[in-house]
């Protein structure tokens, strides 16, 4: 991989928690700074920056996306030895898919995957994963910088008030998946590690850096909930898990690749739909059947 001063991979920017990468690059707070938000150090020290597309109206099937269901651009840090990793997603619409990648490779950052996440939204919105190694502080300003050519909103979000409540069957819901979820703008989101560890040019990849199975519910009236998310899979378990999801009323909308250098290979297969949130968390726990994932506690 190409070792530039800047760097990314999908939407996410991944940093060290270590404490001298964080006084040689001048720790989160510089990255803050640069990229002009606070982020959350999460579990592998990786330091997560989410960057929602709240200017965006999009809707699927009649259901109106909230940006924790599928519009959530997003930059994680990690360190990568003498230097930090940066990998992420953007949320784009297609007018603005090559003034932003232009913007990235200038600054020496790797595009790894462009592609749909879900169908028929309106209006379409594509997906860019890309990725860095370098300077904390200047890959968080690279990716700032490639997100001027857009029109997400860049201004630290207002504070945080009461979380919209979740009219759903939550503790039904994590039962059945095996897995806690976190209520995240009125959206129940889960983040379901895989069981063997996953790497990149021999270093470790935490699951933080957008390598856990991602499951969104969206709640739609009724005990109805809209789903989507992505599994990450190796070959042998796409097809069981395709076949798992379809069988239980839920549609596949992509599969592709997320990184170029991982070991395994991963595959990366997102789904939608919109019905009784029970009956789709069966579902679902039928696919993560077919998946080596790690298992909670006492599960």
């Amino acid at each position: 991989m190409k070792r530039i001063g800047l760097c990314a991979v999908s939407i996410g920017v991944v940093l060290s928690a270590s404490a001298s990468v964080a006084a040689a690059q001048g720790g989160w707070d510089a990255v803050a700074k640069a990229i002009g938000r606070s982020g959350t150090e999460m579990p592998g020290g990786v330091y997560r920056v989410g960057i929602p597309r709240s200017d965006l109206t999009v809707t699927v099937d009649g259901v109106q996306l909230k940006p924790a269901l599928a519009l959530g651009s997003y930059a994680v840090f990690e360190n990568a030895g003498k230097e930090a990793m940066v990998m992420g997603d953007l949320v784009l619409l297609q007018e603005e898919v090559n003034p932003v990648m232009k913007k990235l490779i200038e600054q020496g950052i790797e595009i790894t995957a462009i592609h749909n996440h879900v169908l028929r939204a309106t209006p379409q919105v594509m997906y860019m994963h890309y990725q860095g190694h370098g300077n904390a502080a200047k890959l968080a300003a690279a990716v700032r910088s490639a997100l001027q050519e857009s029109k997400t909103p860049l201004e630290p979000p207002a504070k945080a008030g009461a979380q919209p409540q979740i009219d759903l069957d939550i503790q039904a819901i994590e039962s059945k998946l095996g897995a806690k979820g976190t209520a995240n703008g009125g959206v129940l989101a889960f983040s379901i590690p895989r069981a063997q560890p996953i790497k990149e040019h021999g270093m470790t990849v935490p699951p933080a850096m957008g390598l856990g199975i991602a499951i969104n519910f969206q709640p739609t009236g009724n005990g109805k909930a809209a789903i989507t998310g992505d599994f990450v899979l190796v070959a042998k378990e796409v097809n069981p898990v395709l076949k798992a999801l379809r069988d239980n009323g839920i549609e596949v909308t992509a599969l592709h690749s997320h990184m170029l250098d991982e070991q395994p290979r991963l595959f990366f297969m997102h789904f939608w739909a919109n019905d009784d949130a029970q009956k789709l968390a069966d579902g679902l726990k039928a696919a993560l059947a077919k998946a080596q994932v790690k298992k909670a506690a006492g599960g």
